[in-house]
C-alpha cells in the first residue's frame, strides 16, 4: 500500500510541472499575441502618418537619409506646430529646428520666430511661417533650408489639438516655471508646475506679458517639448498605448517609415540627455505697416555654422 502511495505522489510530482508548463506556454502565447497586436497597430499607424514630400520621390536625396540612418549619422529634423482651421490650410504656429547627433549624444534646438523675415521660395520676402500657407509642408522646409543654408533630412507636421492630447495621454509633464503669469484663463505659478494638455498649449503660446516677448515664448516651447520627448522615451502604460497610437494617427504628419522611427528609438534616443538651445538675434522692424523679426546675414551664417558642425554636414 505504501508502494502505491508513493507512487501516486511520484506520479502527481511529475505532472505538476507539466501543468505549470502549459500556463506558462499559455501566458507566453497571449503575450506574444498582443505584442504581434501592437507591432500590427503601430504598423497602421505609421502607415496613417507617413506623408513623404515631393522630394522624397529624388533617388538621390532618398539614398543620403537612407544612408545617414544606416550609418547612425547626424539628422536634422523640422518640427512645425499647426493650427489648423476650418476651410483654412493655417500656419505654422511653432517651427522647431532639431539637429541630433547619435555619436556625441546630443541634441541642438532651435525655435524659430514667427515673424523672421525671410525670403520664401517663389513668394519673395515674408513672415517665415507664412510659408505653411503658401505651400504646405514642402515650402516650409524648403523656406527653412535655404535661410539657414543646411539639410533637412525630416520632418514632423503636429496639430496642435494632438499636441495637447498627447501631453494628457502621457499622463502632463512637469518643467520649472521662471515667473508666474495667466493665459487662457490658467494662473502659473513661479517655480515646479505640472501640466495637463489644455495647460500646456496656454503655456506654450503665451508671449505679451512674457519681458522676452517671442524668445520667452520659445524657450517655453523648447523646455516643454523636451519634457515630452523624455516623458516619451520612458512611457511603458500599456493602458494608454492605443490611445497614443490613436491621437498621432489622427494629428501627426511625417516622412519617417517604420525602418527609420525604429531607428531613432534604438539609436538617437540618447540625444535627448543633453540638449543645447539655440537663439536667433535680430530686431523687430515695421515694413510697410506690418511687423518683422529681422535678422542679419551674419546670423544666419552663426546658426548655419553651429548645426552644421554639430551635424557634421558640410
Amino acid at each position: 500500500m505504501s508502494s502505491r502511495l508513493e507512487n501516486n505522489k511520484n506520479k502527481k510530482r511529475r505532472k505538476w510541472p507539466f501543468w505549470v508548463g502549459g500556463i506558462i506556454l499559455a501566458l507566453i502565447l497571449i503575450v506574444g499575441g498582443y505584442a504581434l497586436y501592437l507591432w500590427n497597430q503601430v504598423g497602421n499607424t505609421v502607415e496613417t502618418m507617413h506623408t513623404p514630400l515631393a522630394r522624397s520621390e529624388d533617388p538621390e536625396f532618398k539614398r543620403a537619409v537612407d544612408d545617414r540612418f544606416k550609418q547612425k549619422d547626424a539628422i536634422n529634423a523640422l518640427l512645425l506646430g499647426v493650427d489648423e482651421r476650418s476651410g483654412d490650410r493655417g500656419r505654422s504656429d511653432t517651427m522647431i529646428l532639431l539637429s541630433l547627433n547619435p555619436n556625441t549624444n546630443s541634441m541642438l534646438m532651435l525655435s524659430i520666430p514667427r515673424d523672421t523675415y525671410v525670403n520664401i521660395p517663389g513668394r519673395g520676402m515674408d513672415k517665415i511661417n507664412h510659408a505653411y500657407a503658401f505651400g504646405g509642408v514642402d515650402l516650409s522646409v524648403q523656406t527653412v533650408e535655404e535661410t539657414f543654408d543646411i539639410p533637412i533630412h525630416v520632418y514632423g507636421r503636429v496639430n496642435m489639438e494632438g499636441f495637447k492630447q498627447g501631453i494628457d495621454a502621457l499622463g502632463g509633464v512637469t518643467v520649472q516655471n521662471n515667473f508666474a503669469f495667466s493665459q487662457g484663463g490658467t494662473s502659473f505659478t513661479e517655480g515646479e508646475i505640472h501640466l495637463n494638455g489644455e495647460e500646456a498649449l496656454d503655456y506654450i503660446r503665451m508671449r505679451k506679458q512674457d519681458p522676452n516677448g517671442d524668445f520667452g515664448r520659445n524657450e517655453r516651447q523648447r523646455v516643454v517639448i523636451a519634457a515630452a520627448i523624455d516623458k516619451a522615451a520612458n512611457f511603458s502604460s500599456i493602458t494608454k498605448f492605443g490611445e497614443m497610437l490613436e491621437i498621432l494617427g489622427s494629428n501627426v504628419q511625417t516622412d519617417l517609415d517604420m525602418n527609420k522611427i525604429q531607428t531613432l528609438f534604438t539609436d538617437y534616443i540618447g540625444t535627448r540627455k543633453n540638449i543645447e538651445t539655440m537663439q536667433i538675434n535680430g530686431s523687430g522692424q515695421m515694413i510697410n505697416g506690418i511687423y518683422y523679426y529681422v535678422v542679419p546675414d551674419e546670423e544666419f551664417n552663426r546658426i548655419s555654422t553651429e548645426i552644421k558642425e554639430h551635424s557634421e554636414v558640410q
